[in-house]
């Protein structure tokens, strides 16, 4: 996957520094300043979690914090959204895992 380089307002991504952090326990490289979903997205990620009831894959789809569909887990700190979150050196995420669903059992209970 590529990045976009060069931008007229963002600036070059040369000018940089070149960060790692953990995806699933992957090592992956960054830019400083990108957000989580952005890096992700540029290292070929595109299944942040799965749904809670389905176990479908779920990924990027908003990009400005609205549907809270990227949530991942960083540094033990559960449902963050990636796509409003920078990444930081050493940053350990990951992914979204399917959890039963106390609410759902206790009215399919009554």
């Amino acid at each position: 996957m590529t990045r976009i380089m060069e931008h007229p307002i963002l600036g070059d991504l040369d000018n940089r520094e070149r960060i790692s952090f953990q995806f699933d326990g992957v090592k992956y490289e960054a830019y400083e300043n990108e957000t989580i979903a952005a890096a992700l997205l540029a290292n070929g990620i595109r299944k942040l979690r799965v749904h809670e009831d389905s176990g479908t894959p779920r990924g990027i789809y908003c990009n400005i914090g609205h549907c809270l569909e990227c949530r991942v887990t960083v540094n033990d700190q559960a449902n963050v959204r990636a796509c409003l979150t920078v990444v930081e050196k050493d940053m350990i995420v990951e992914s979204g895992k399917q959890h039963p669903n106390i609410v759902r059992r206790m009215v399919e209970k009554r």
